[in-house]
């Protein structure tokens, strides 16, 4: 007869005696358990005792997770969680070095458990850390730790960011701003940084005062990857919070990130930020990890973001400043100066600048500035073409003289053109988003020019010119070549080019033809079959390709999936594993240190949920941890990828899918548990790939062609390679 659901086998643990054996009532207090262990082993006092997972993470077992013990876990008794946090509160504040330094040990490992934390922290243990980084008197591995207890702490939100002194502050920026320092501290330093910037407004201009580029800068020369990837994570950090109002800046006497954003921009490009990142970061002889292409993701996201307020800026058709930027496009084109208000008549003036808007392809030859105010792309796309006539004289001559001197139904209005590209562009990098917490895709030759997006734009307009020719476009044709030049676009930007050149080769090889070839074969390879019998078939088979897609979501779901547990210090964060079991009526989860690097067996997590008790799956803003207030809300990214089970009367478990399709995956596969139909796009993806594949396996074997069952071997490499191939 199996034991009663509340009844947990486990053995206990207690230094230098043999383990106990024994069985856990779980609806018996856990004081009384505890006591029961202390009698023994003839143990007094039994409150200032608490048992511990005897695992990595030496958590407290409490009235809240205790129902995560499960048979044959091994505990530890150990001292109280109260006791423990008096000990260390004492034990740091010791006079002998030696002992310090255990003690801050102990405390930067025990703080990693909030039912430690918690108690430290009524201590004043926080207070206390700081006014020990306050005096200056601790350092190297004394501070090291110091710094490592305090961020593991904080980590728990238990605490308020913005209850710390400027003198705090201060100090921390010291650390930072020193030339040689200890790697541990530096680095520590840095995430306390971000943080404060992060998690409060006050704080950001407290920070901003005591930070300088020009400090950070030496972090980025070094070969440490990792205090380079926390220092462009506290440049990132700064940006994000910089005020948007414009206000005065004086150059020669400010903190440098004491400023505005579109100041912020300005000084990070006189400082060659861009340029040492490019030559110590992206080009170093070191391979790129995934939190630091994380934080050039969004360095370059924040950075595109600074063209959003030029993107949504209408045209005043009445501002002379503005307008004159058009008249400087025209004299750059057809090489003549504004004339004078005495030269010839106005009609005559009118008719002549009507003719030169019209070659220059604007929608409104009588008043092209009408054509800039619809947002987006709003005077950003003016900006574009200004740069392009200024920095490219040459093509931008050739492109608008060459369409001036067309047929009117094939010449390529380069106003329209310019104004639609520009809009193109914004939506490709998604302009004006906020940055997703889960991508890390850069791109490495936007850091090669200090003015990436407009020379993006420059070779994609002379793109647009060349496609709009080789497909021998008409103005009715504009949006068909509109389509092809994204295409072009976005398949030269999945290469990820090191450099706008290569950027620049790869478009030169997907002309026009070469898109035709490829959207071909990518229709032969999606046919679908359209004769009844065939449809007929495809319907009759459907309901095994579903079963057999259900299989694999399920199976999927067995192996296991890492997921990232996110809050404002993002970098700092913990991962946490989630994995159904073979028999498919348990979801099994626990935290993680670090990300693994294969599957994590059932028994090292520590929680269980009974797919029995799942009442529903809600997605995006239905999730509990999307409906709360912060960063994530506005994020839509996140919000498409988020997703929640349901289960007793109010409990959630949460969680933030790495990619799409991992989020499909396990949106499917839990109701594909609950007896609910799949609808994710990658299961009809999958059913459309499945049943082609399965239709032309057997029009195949109607013609009787033998599909052997193993691949044919690969051929062996020659082990003599001199020889000559005559070509005669």
């Amino acid at each position: 007869m199996p034991p009663p659901a509340d009844i947990v086998k486990v053995a206990i643990e207690w230094p230098g005696a043999f383990p106990k054996l024994m069985e856990i009532d779980q609806k018996k207090p856990l004081s009384a358990i505890i006591k029961e262990v202390c009698e023994g082993w003839n143990l007094p006092n039994p409150e200032t005792f608490a048992l511990q997972n005897a695992d990595s993470t030496n958590f407290y077992i409490t009235e809240k997770n205790r129902n995560n013990i499960k048979n044959g876990s091994i505990l530890r008794l150990t001292t109280s969680a109260a006791q423990m946090a008096q000990q260390l509160h004492e034990r740091i504040q010791s006079s002998s070095m030696d002992m310090k330094l255990d003690a801050l040990k102990d405390l930067a490992n025990s703080s990693r458990d909030i039912t430690f934390a918690q108690e430290f922290i009524n201590l004043d243990g926080i207070s206390l850390l700081t006014q020990m980084v306050e005096s200056g008197t601790d350092f190297g591995d004394l501070l090291s730790f110091t710094l490592t207890a305090f961020v593991e702490l904080m980590d728990h939100g238990i605490v308020s960011w913005d209850t710390f002194s400027v003198a705090f502050i201060k100090k921390i920026a010291s650390y930072v701003c020193k030339s040689a320092m200890d790697t541990a501290v530096l680095q520590r330093s840095l995430a306390i940084l971000e943080s404060m910037v992060l998690n409060s407004q006050d704080l950001y201009q407290k920070v901003a005062q005591e930070i300088t580029i020009g400090q950070l800068i030496p972090h980025l020369q070094g070969t440490d990857q990792d205090i380079q990837t926390y220092t462009i994570a506290v440049i990132n950090a700064l940006f994000l919070k910089a005020p948007e109002e414009k206000r005065q800046f004086d150059e020669d006497n400010v903190n440098i990130l004491d400023c505005p954003l579109t100041e912020m921009a300005h000084i990070l490009a006189q400082k060659q930020l861009r340029s040492i990142i490019l030559s110590n970061v992206i080009r170093s002889n070191r391979p790129i990890n995934d939190e630091m292409a994380h934080q050039l993701y969004v360095l370059q996201v924040l950075t595109f973001n600074l063209l959003e307020d030029r993107m949504m800026t209408k045209m005043d058709p009445q501002d002379q400043a503005q307008r004159d930027i058009i008249f400087e496009l025209r004299r750059i084109a057809f090489d003549v100066e504004c004339e004078s208000n005495n030269s010839g008549s106005i009609e005559k003036r009118k008719s002549m600048y009507t003719r030169d808007y019209k070659k220059l392809g604007f929608i409104n030859h009588v008043n092209p500035a009408v054509d800039f105010t619809q947002i987006p792309p709003g005077m950003l796309a003016l900006d574009n073409m200004l740069y392009f006539a200024r920095h490219h004289q040459d093509a931008y001559i050739r492109i608008v003289l060459e369409n001036s001197s067309r047929e009117d139904k094939h010449e390529c209005p380069f106003g329209r053109s310019s104004i639609e590209l520009t809009k193109m562009l914004c939506e490709i990098l998604k302009v004006g988003e906020l940055p997703s917490e889960n991508c890390h895709d850069f791109h490495p030759m936007f850091f090669t020019h200090d003015r990436s997006f407009e020379e993006f734009f420059c070779i994609c307009i002379q793109l647009l010119n060349k496609t709009w020719k080789e497909m021998r476009a008409t103005s009715e044709d504009f949006n068909k070549v509109m389509q092809v030049v994204k295409e072009q676009i976005t398949r030269a930007l999945t290469i990820k080019p090191n450099s706008l050149d290569q950027f620049k080769s790869r478009l030169q090889n997907l002309s026009y033809t070469e898109i035709l070839k490829l959207r071909q074969s990518e229709r032969m390879n999606q046919e679908d079959f359209q004769s009844r019998p065939i449809l007929e078939l495809r319907e009759k088979i459907q309901p095994e390709i579903m079963e057999l897609i259900k299989q694999q979501r399920l199976n999927r779901l067995c192996e296991g999936t890492c997921f990232r547990k996110i809050s404002s210090r993002r970098r700092q964060d913990k991962f946490w594993y989630c994995r159904l079991s073979p028999n498919h009526k348990v979801l099994h989860y626990g935290d993680l240190e670090e990300s693994p690097q294969g599957e994590v067996p059932h028994d090292s997590l520590q929680d269980k949920l009974p797919v029995a008790d799942i009442k529903a799956v809600v997605t995006g803003k239905d999730c509990p941890h999307m409906k709360e207030k912060g960063a994530l809300k506005q994020n839509k990214e996140v919000l498409e990828l988020a997703f929640s089970v349901l289960y007793e009367s109010d409990e959630y478990l949460n969680f933030i899918a790495p990619d799409k399709h991992e989020y499909c995956v396990w949106t499917d596969g839990l109701n594909a548990l609950l007896g609910k139909e799949m609808t994710s796009e990658f299961t009809r993806s999958d059913m459309d790939t499945l049943l082609n594949m399965e239709m032309k396996l057997r029009l195949l074997d109607l013609e009787n062609i033998q599909i052997p069952e193993v691949p044919p071997p690969i051929p062996k490499e020659p082990s003599n390679y001199d020889f000559v191939y005559d070509c005669n």
